[in-house]
């Protein structure tokens, strides 16, 4: 059995970290907030733009459109290059939040790469850069300066290359992987194909797993006064819808992350405070044998006087 003080310095130890879990816990409880707001805020605008994409678009008038083109594939003459966008988080003691998007992402490349495409992985957040860095997989780009704020002129920034590299011809597609907020216990990763755009897309396609399982609406008929005209419309709209697509992925990891934390750091400190329990007992066990043999000492001691 453990002396009195080694459990003393360890009930101390246990305290301290039981402190800081519960700090982080109630950090993360009010970031999560203001970071659900934004899910909530963002999701709405990019079904919304979803369904009017698909509504404006004919096959004759998709076809038109580089960013809704379908290349062919690699052994036809296609592009060979494909892009992964991993967003991931700054910081960690989030559990396996990070461990779970950087798998989604390992899995994608693979993917692709058994297709026959060479990968190009484009990296946000720093947990994210330092594992493929450690794993001497090069990135074609790294950012870890958006943080757990990111705004829509982030996801212009990422966007911008990405849309004019596809547009070009250069690139076959472009996936992201993200963390789909689901509830603040439930934060699976998604792979999103954002390009090509896909010219039927509207709710249901964008509006992450909202909606499924239950009866569809009936489609309700368009009437729009498009001017000048769907061609223009449409060439705006779609940099615009891929941009959105990104600043909604970037929104949901970041909730997600928080969400992720409280669970993890809430995790953390009931599991301090069954240690605890345990360390108390062992210590009065302890302490109560120590002044046990103290008291026989004693009494020992007395007897020998005597005799």
């Amino acid at each position: 059995m453990a002396k009195p003080r080694a459990l003393r310095r360890r009930i101390k130890s246990v305290e301290s970290t039981r402190k800081i879990t519960r700090t982080m816990e109630m950090v993360s409880t009010s970031k999560l907030k203001r970071a659900q707001d934004r899910v909530v805020a963002a999701r709405p605008y990019a079904r919304a733009l979803g369904e009017v994409i698909a509504d404006l678009l004919s096959p004759e008038l998709a076809e038109r459109f580089p960013l809704m083109r379908r290349p062919a594939p690699p052994e036809q003459g296609g592009p060979r290059r494909a892009a992964v966008l991993l967003i991931t988080s700054n910081r960690g003691l989030a559990g396996a939040f990070n461990a779970n998007l950087i798998r989604a992402a390992r899995e994608q490349d693979a993917t692709l790469a058994a297709s026959g495409y060479e990968v190009d992985l484009h990296l946000v957040g720093k947990k994210g850069v330092n594992y493929f860095r450690f794993v001497n997989r090069p990135a074609a780009s790294a950012r870890i300066d958006i943080g757990d704020r990111p705004t829509a002129a982030h996801a212009e920034e990422l966007s911008l290359p990405l849309i004019a590299a596809y547009a070009a011809g250069e690139l076959a597609s472009l996936d992201v992987v993200f963390a789909h907020f689901k509830s603040a216990l439930s934060t699976p990763p998604q792979v999103l194909r954002v390009l090509p755009v896909e010219a039927g897309t509207g709710a249901q396609g964008h509006g992450g797993t909202e909606g499924h399982g239950k009866a569809q609406k009936p489609r309700r008929v368009p009437t729009y006064l498009i001017r000048p005209d769907a061609d223009a419309l449409v060439g705006a709209l779609l940099p615009q819808y891929v941009k959105n697509q990104i600043y909604r992925a970037l929104v949901e990891t970041a909730a997600s992350e928080h969400g992720a934390r409280r669970t993890a750091m809430k995790n953390a400190t009931d599991s301090a405070g069954d240690m605890l329990e345990i360390l108390h007992r062992s210590y009065n066990r302890a302490r109560q044998g120590q002044i046990t043999q103290e008291l026989a000492e004693i009494v020992g001691g007395a007897e020998a006087l005597k005799g």
